[in-house]
């Protein structure tokens, strides 16, 4: 075994969960708790894929969170992966989380923080509760060593962010760390066609699978272009062999995750090699027999950001209050979408 392979393993021993350990070491030291599942796959080479907790806190009411949570666990185990969801519960960043602690975190809801880059050493400094975001949740990932991570929606530039200057900090962390996002595009309720030139001006890899166009999270279609499409993941698996030359654990974990993502670790492959330093945001689309109708989405969400205009609804209030809003008035359409594109 090389030396810096070993250096990681050592790395990993301390980050299992081992609470005296814990209490040992502070949090200035990195210290994170990774459960022990999660901890075991990343020792031993095997796929590990991160999920993030805001969908659970703020994206869908209880007990739907819930279910929705293990099943997304589940198909991840499936697929020969080990989820790792994301969360930071009493001040100590979690890496992987028990089903007692989902389950805590789902009844939670609302009460726990919504979890920016920004807001770590606050919520970790008082001990408090909060669900990651897109952000947080890339942050912690790269910090233990995942490198793939699996979302709903990526948060953007909002609507009139040209004059707000109110851009999410989720594609600030793509321009800076090197984890594969993949999710259904940008959350519709934003301005997709900002975002995707601010991801440019990041540096930030985008690519959509089997479509020319960027996907709008709750349909299938945007009107917006990427640079990058990608149609053959079996063309594309016999490539991954060459990532062996920088993460020799890379290839035998993922050749066990679904078809259809492995053209992603070509892309991280040269991404990693290149040092760019940069992430890279995958788009797919959502299944077209769930998608909801393009022209009722966006009715809802100028309905939707007329009323958080009124009710002067603004920072990181705005999506959760928008995505609601926007459930509320398609009758459920949305939020069955969201779930949809989850599992």
């Amino acid at each position: 075994m090389s030396s810096s392979a070993l250096s990681r393993l050592v790395n990993l021993r301390r980050h299992f969960d081992n609470t005296k350990q814990s209490e040992k070491e502070g949090f200035g030291r990195g210290d994170v708790r990774i459960l022990p599942e999660v901890a075991d796959a990343l020792s031993c080479g095997r796929a590990v894929v991160a999920l993030e907790s805001t969908i659970i806190s703020h994206g869908m009411p209880y007990p739907q969170n819930l279910e929705t949570a293990k099943e997304v666990e589940a198909i991840v185990r499936e697929n020969g992966a080990v989820p790792a969801t994301i969360a930071i519960l009493d001040g100590v960043p979690c890496i992987g989380l028990s089903i007692d602690q989902l389950e805590r975190l789902a009844s939670l809801g609302t009460k726990a923080q919504k979890t920016a880059r920004r807001d770590i050493a606050h919520i970790v400094a008082t001990g408090r509760n909060g669900a990651t975001t897109v952000s947080t949740t890339m942050f912690f990932a790269s910090m233990v060593g995942i490198p793939v991570f699996v979302t709903g929606g990526i948060g953007g530039v909002h609507r009139h962010g040209e004059q707000t200057m109110d851009i999410s900090s989720d594609l600030t962390e793509l321009g800076r760390t090197p984890v594969a996002v993949i999710s259904a595009g940008v959350k519709s309720i934003l301005d997709i066609s900002r975002t995707l030139e601010y991801l440019e001006t990041q540096g930030v890899t985008v690519a959509s699978y089997k479509t020319h166009e960027f996907p709008a999270f709750f349909t299938e279609t945007s009107g917006c272009k990427v640079p990058c499409r990608v149609d053959s993941p079996e063309d594309c698996a016999r490539l991954i062999g060459r990532v062996l030359s920088v993460f020799p654990f890379i290839y035998f974990s993922f050749c066990l995750l679904v078809s259809y993502l492995c053209f992603l670790f070509v892309i991280l492959d040269a991404n990693l090699k290149l040092r760019l330093g940069t992430g890279i945001l995958i788009a797919v689309p959502i299944p077209k027999e769930h998608a909801a109708s393009g022209s009722m989405i966006e009715s809802a969400i100028q309905s939707a950001l007329k009323e958080a205009r009124e009710k002067n609804v603004t920072g990181n209030a705005e999506t959760p209050f928008l995505l609601a809003k926007v459930n509320e008035l398609t009758g459920g359409a949305s939020l069955a979408s969201i779930i949809s594109y989850a599992v």
